[in-house]
């Protein structure tokens, strides 16, 4: 039996209110397209490229911006 595990970008999404950051500064300091932006909002799997462009712009790791969730959940 696989488990299926969830996207969650909460962690982003508060990180960005923590720092008084638009989407759209992340977007244009991190160099990401506005599709991009929109798969995360819909908590859609995008590339460890994206992944690693946002930590490297906000200073931070992995965990920091996203959860994984069990299907279940």
């Amino acid at each position: 039996m696989r488990l299926v595990m969830k996207v969650s970008y909460n962690r982003l999404w508060k990180r960005l209110i923590d720092e008084n950051m638009m989407k759209r500064d992340l977007r244009l300091k991190a160099g990401l397209t506005t599709n991009v932006i929109a798969k995360m909002g819909k908590n859609e799997h995008v590339s460890t490229e994206v992944i690693c462009k946002i930590c490297e712009t906000l200073g931070c790791n992995v965990d920091d911006i996203i959860e994984f969730i069990p299907e279940d959940k």
